[in-house]
């Protein structure tokens, strides 16, 4: 008992991410079909999506691991800035969704290769308001599209992979065009890195990572794009 009293202190000093973690993790992970469509040419050298799955610890590991990804980073999108601050989007009420904001290089990844990760590995976009053991508007499954490119794919995307029935059932997934994204705190970023023998982390994280090595492994790198661009994974 004194020893599950020191482990449930600890996922409280965790902060909201780490509540519930005793809970079931998230439902099992999947290649989905590629997006069927076509994208328009990129000729940019880098482009910019943003993606809310959940804790952005998780998230943000994912796709620091994806190849032709040079940033990502954990932070909040859907609110006004004035809110954009961990305690007061944890109440649930600020619009906000924790989120990451990914930085690619499209001549490497599309857009709609990020997306076949997010919807397949990263978090479960058939769970309303929630994600494994966190609960609230917050942890919701959203896509904030930076342009209408963006926006095409993602809708026709969701319209897809719904039609084929690839999920038990339908995409929640919100579509949140024209909101600005604001990073996180810097105990955020990096997290899942830093903190691999975290209760929550090895449990619901983790296992995304693996997920990320086993069904994409032509994407997948060992070495993390770190925020700090201190520590690196082997």
């Amino acid at each position: 008992m004194n020893s599950l009293r020191t482990f449930t202190t600890a996922l409280v000093a965790a902060g909201a991410c780490a509540f519930a973690v005793l809970a079931v993790a998230g439902s099992e992970a999947r290649v989905i079909p590629p997006f069927s469509s076509t994208e328009a040419g990129k000729p940019a050298e880098s482009e910019v999506a943003v993606l809310a799955g959940g804790c952005f610890w998780g998230v943000q590991g994912v796709f620091q691991h994806v190849k032709g990804v040079s940033n990502a980073v954990s932070g909040y999108a859907g609110g006004e800035k004035k809110t954009a601050i961990y305690e007061v989007v944890g109440s649930g009420l600020t619009g906000h969704a924790e989120s990451v904001q990914i930085t690619f290089d499209p001549r490497q990844i599309s857009y709609a290769r990020i997306l076949q990760i997010y919807f397949s590995v990263a978090h479960d976009p058939t769970q309303l308001n929630r994600q494994g053991p966190d609960t609230g508007m917050q942890y919701r499954s959203a896509i904030f599209p930076v342009n209408e490119e963006q926006a095409r794919i993602t809708r026709a995307y969701i319209t897809q992979l719904d039609s084929a029935h690839v999920f038990k059932s339908a995409i929640v997934t919100k579509i949140e065009p024209a909101r600005s994204f604001f990073p996180a705190e810097a105990y955020h970023q990096d997290y899942l890195t830093l903190n691999p023998n975290s209760p929550y982390i090895v449990y619901n994280d983790l296992p995304k990572i693996e997920d990320l090595k086993r069904l994409f492994p032509d994407l997948y790198r060992a070495t993390p794009a770190l925020v700090s661009g201190s520590r690196r994974a082997g």
